[in-house]
């Protein structure tokens, strides 16, 4: 295989892991916007997407889509039940909130184990075989699961600007005392906000267990690969974190295609120590004024 065919199909798996790690990452992005807190308990919530994704398509028997609608509404109604049970109490202390969350992780994560073991679970693929373009070989698998996340994500951006409760969303984003003004029931949008930031992050992880696997110790990475999103992106910035999430899976395929795997996460973190020293805000950040 020559070089340029191995950097062709490099740079198009970097693309397709890319925007799953998007999903991952806008998640992760919404609920820091809506309650500033740092969610360490977001990659448990992609494991459990997986094992969701798992138990209704081998023990329930259903489609991928009903399958995959069921994990991320499942998803939501478990993040605003835990926002309101277990995180608003903190809601005013970020440090007192970023350490539930670690609780709150440990929780979910030896729950799972209890469950399922320490295993790794094999889901069946959403799709079989290959597509050939030009010298190009991608596994159908990857683009349907590609196909699935481009349509997760224009559903919430469509949420986000053309319907009242996304238009809620947004306020408490900006502006928290603006928008109660306003006559908007902010311990609502919490809720709601962080339910849907774990349904992604679900999603995400139910995208992903049919092309690897799925156990309880699955989330770990995911979350490592969120915050770098984040931090090349800027915090809060989703354009940020959807460039971002490109790059970085395509520093990931170019360098564990040429190099190795290890390598390919040695560039990772010279690339965030690059932008943190070029530019503190990220790529696409606003800086303080």
């Amino acid at each position: 295989m020559s070089s340029a065919t191995l950097i062709t199909q490099a740079l198009t798996n970097g693309l397709v892991v890319g925007m799953l790690y998007l999903l991952m990452a806008i998640g992760f992005t919404l609920v820091f916007g809506v309650m500033r807190v740092v969610n360490f308990a977001h990659g448990q919530f992609y494991m459990l997407g997986g094992l969701g994704l798992y138990l209704c398509l081998t023990e329930l028997h259903l489609p991928f889509v009903v399958a995959l609608a069921l994990v991320f509404v499942a998803a939501l109604m478990l993040g605003a039940l835990a926002e309101h049970l277990i995180l608003r109490p903190f809601r005013a202390d970020a440090l007192s909130g970023m350490i539930v969350t670690i609780g709150l992780a440990l929780i979910v994560q030896n729950l799972a184990l209890w469950a399922f073991g320490p295993s790794p679970l094999s889901l069946p693929a959403v799709a079989a075989g290959v597509y050939h373009i030009g010298f190009v070989v991608l596994a159908r698998s990857r683009l349907y699961a590609v196909g699935f996340s481009l349509a997760v994500l224009a559903a919430f951006f469509g949420f986000l600007r053309y319907t009242r409760g996304g238009r809620a969303v947004r306020a408490v984003v900006q502006d928290i005392e603006i928008a109660r003004l306003q006559g908007i029931r902010a311990e609502w949008v919490h809720a709601f906000g962080f339910g849907l930031g774990v349904g992604l992050a679900a999603v995400a992880g139910a995208l992903m267990a049919p092309l690897f696997s799925v156990s309880p110790f699955v989330g770990d990475t995911p979350l490592l690969k969120a915050f770098i999103v984040v931090i090349l992106g800027g915090l809060g910035s989703v354009p940020g974190a959807a460039l971002a999430s490109l790059l970085l899976g395509v520093v990931e395929s170019l360098a564990g295609t040429f190099l190795s795997t290890n390598f390919a996460d040695i560039f990772q973190f010279i690339l965030v120590i690059l932008v943190l020293v070029f530019r503190p805000s990220g790529l696409l950040g606003h800086g303080e004024a």
